[in-house]
């Protein structure tokens, strides 16, 4: 009798989740055997289960990751120097918790931004925010928001993030401003939250590519200190695995494939029929 009134109460709490876990148990004979206490728990599950999705959705939609990478799909197989164990241990997300960062270096191709994004995804699974940026236009969107007056409110809502994913930095050398403007990215987060680096540059190299001596020595103070790194290695993974074979060419080496020999014409088959005939 009180199971209607007790449906719309929860849905007025926003508990939908719920009331339709209870609708499913008034009807569903299987669950009258179980206990108060064992209906209410997988009322309880459900109803956590959905918003703990909910929350997932939310934070990768925010995060705009530059694939749909995770953990559980990174190839061990392809020889590039990815240490399998290093990984599985940074995808258990207790670095971000100890609000260090994580640099991946290496030649094109090898991988570097999908793991960038899978280890912000697995971040992202347990509990913290998340935010991916490629480095050359995320200066430009300093100074741009610099010109229009929102770099403090911009500045602000990236200093927030729990894991910030710098992409491709230092793919040219920067100006004095823009190493200014990253070690300000960088100087909000340090000891504070988690960061991502992703170069094709080595990180002996960085010192150089950041421009200023004084502000590149400032940022790579903040950047290395207690990072782990990723360094990879090999052939780009983006290459075909074999090649189209080449072309067949005639004796005389005109690069034409020689014609296909045809059969001989057979005999329409209204003038074997008017033979016939005639016979």
């Amino acid at each position: 009798m009180l199971s209607t009134p007790t449906i719309d109460k929860l849905h007025s709490l926003g508990l939908d989740v719920m009331a339709h876990a209870l609708a499913e148990q008034q009807e569903g004979p299987s669950y009258q055997a179980l206990t108060f206490e064992d209906r209410l728990g997988l009322l309880v599950d459900r109803e956590l289960a959905e918003r703990e999705n909910r929350r997932l959705q939310r934070y990768l939609k925010a995060a705009r990751l530059r694939s749909t990478a995770c953990v559980e799909d990174v190839d061990f197989r392809h020889p590039r120097g990815l240490d399998r164990a290093q990984l599985l241990h940074l995808a258990g997300s207790g670095w971000v918790q100890a609000h260090q960062t994580c640099l991946i270096v290496g030649p094109t191709g090898v991988g570097k931004t999908y793991l960038a994004c899978a280890l912000a995804q697995a971040a992202i699974r347990h509990g913290h925010t998340a935010l991916y940026l490629r480095a050359p236009r995320m200066l430009t969107e300093l100074a741009t928001a610099r010109a229009d007056g929102r770099l403090p409110r911009l500045m602000a809502s990236w200093a927030r993030v729990g894991v910030l994913v710098i992409d491709d930095l230092a793919l040219r050398p920067c100006t004095a401003e823009q190493a200014a403007d990253l070690l300000e990215v960088i100087e909000d987060r340090a000891q504070l939250r988690s960061t991502i680096v992703t170069s094709q540059l080595p990180v002996a190299l960085w010192h150089e590519a950041l421009g200023e001596p004084t502000l590149a020595d400032a940022i790579l103070d903040r950047l290395l200190q207690g990072a782990h790194r990723i360094e990879l290695r090999g052939d780009s993974l983006r290459l075909p695995t074999d090649r189209p074979a080449p072309p067949v060419q005639d004796v005389g080496g005109s690069g034409r494939a020689p014609a296909a020999s045809t059969p001989p014409p057979r005999p329409a088959r209204r003038a074997a029929t008017k033979a016939g005939r005639e016979r």
